[in-house]
């Protein structure tokens, strides 16, 4: 039976919603600069019932064996931890723990939206800003839930609810990393990601990686007796695309079942060249920062020794680089391939609750991306999916998210809220 009094009570709370959204959004949170946002959240949950409490990063959280390479440092930024506990209604309560990133990737192209890229504007249905989609519409969902469910079914928690906001999900997964070291840790855990109302439950294998090009720098007018780094790097990029067609062979060859839906989960992805100071210098070197996806069966220093070993491979077929390879360095990511078994109790009353409330059965699906879900999947024993509402143009020009699409995965969080925590375990 359809719960409608849960469904008005989100729609009575839409409006407000939709602030708290915009509001998030105008407080640009890229890393390092993600304190302003993480406050606009810390007022809503205190709003919402949440105890609050401000979890500082351990300032060595890169050195953990599970942790990414470091961005900027981690004085003064931390992760948000708001917490409920609800009146037990047995021996032994349920815990569940909300999770989301308020981290969102740079806007630096400007002039490609048509709006500022952090104005939180509405057009059509859609608000668009950066991490308007990614993902901070999913805090909004997840809140909307929570206070139509005080409305509609006081009493309604019998256990303990943790809303988990992190740092570094974009890069290292540091922020996930040190609150589950911490303890903030539950039954089972909910990602409140993007997924377009279906629910995620596997990413791949991600590292970053620098290349690092070294030229002989010099005067323009005196080009031929120096060596230009940035013409260079069509030979890395060459090996790169190599190595990329090289795992989606084998991938098609012997797919990982997790992942076989997707025809090339393994992307190689350049997404910053830079070097040079002066348009009448020729550098001294250049960097080309990429992302790599691959298979689960190779750890994280595994992937980096591929890159390496395809770069180096290349370099030797080259004059100047036989003589002076390439450096190939970690650089952020070191993401392990995960995939939650969809048959647990998470996952099937995420997908009763979606079906309640939309008519049919949810989606499952993996992406060729990742989560951090993958801490909790592979290293603390806690089953996590993602769900989340519809967007479009994440990590693009004109990110946004779905407003209908908001209160549609409000709606079946409510349900699933209630069911987790109704059950006896």
């Amino acid at each position: 039976m359809r719960v409608h009094d849960i469904d008005e009570a989100v729609r009575d709370r839409a409006d407000a919603g939709v602030q708290l959204l915009t509001d998030l959004v105008r407080s640009a949170s890229t890393v390092g600069r993600e304190a302003g946002a993480q406050e606009v959240l810390a007022l809503a949950l205190g709003d919402a019932g949440f105890a609050v409490e401000r979890l500082p990063l351990p300032l060595d959280i890169d050195e953990d064996p599970l942790g990414g390479v470091r961005q900027v440092p981690y004085e003064g930024r931390y992760d948000l931890v708001g917490r409920r506990r609800g009146t037990p209604a047995g021996t032994r309560p349920r815990s569940l723990l909300l999770n989301g990133h308020m981290d969102v990737v740079p806007a630096e192209d400007a002039g490609g939206w048509s709006v500022p890229p952090f104005a939180g504007v509405v057009q059509d249905g859609w608000l668009l800003g950066r991490g308007a989609g990614d993902m901070k519409c999913g805090f909004v969902a997840g809140l909307l839930a929570v206070e139509a469910l005080d409305a509609a079914r006081p009493g309604w928690l019998t256990g303990d609810l943790t809303l988990l906001s992190v740092i570094e999900e974009e890069c290292t997964g540091n922020g996930t990393l040190a609150a589950c070291r911490a303890g903030v840790l539950a039954d089972a855990a909910l990602l409140l990601e993007p997924t377009g109302l279906d629910i995620l439950l596997g990413g791949i294998g991600i590292v970053w990686v620098d290349v690092l090009v070294h030229g002989r720098a010099g005067h323009a007018e005196a080009a031929e007796r120096s060596v230009n780094p940035i013409l260079l790097a069509p030979v890395v990029l060459d090996a790169l695309a190599g190595l990329e067609e090289e795992m989606n062979a084998d991938h098609r060859a012997d797919p990982d079942p997790a992942f076989s839906a997707i025809e090339r989960p393994y992307a190689v992805n350049v997404g910053r060249l830079e070097g040079g100071l002066w348009p009448s210098s020729v550098p001294e070197a250049t960097r080309i920062c990429v992302r790599v996806g691959h298979p689960g069966a190779w750890s994280s220093d595994e992937a980096v020794e591929r890159v390496d070993a395809a770069v180096q491979a290349a370099a030797a077929g080259h004059s100047w680089l036989r003589e002076h390879p390439p450096v190939v360095r970690p650089s952020g990511y070191r993401a392990e391939r995960y995939a939650q078994d969809p048959d647990t109790p998470l996952v099937r009353a995420l997908a009763a609750a979606h079906a309640d409330a939309h008519g049919d059965a949810p989606a499952t699906t993996t992406i060729a991306s990742t989560t951090d879900a993958r801490y909790y999947v592979n290293r603390f024993g806690v089953p996590a999916a993602a769900y989340g509402p519809r967007v479009r143009h994440i990590h693009g020009v004109d990110e946004a998210v779905e407003l209908e699409s908001v209160l549609e995965c409000a709606s079946t969080i409510a349900r699933f809220l209630l069911a987790w925590f109704g059950e006896r375990p």
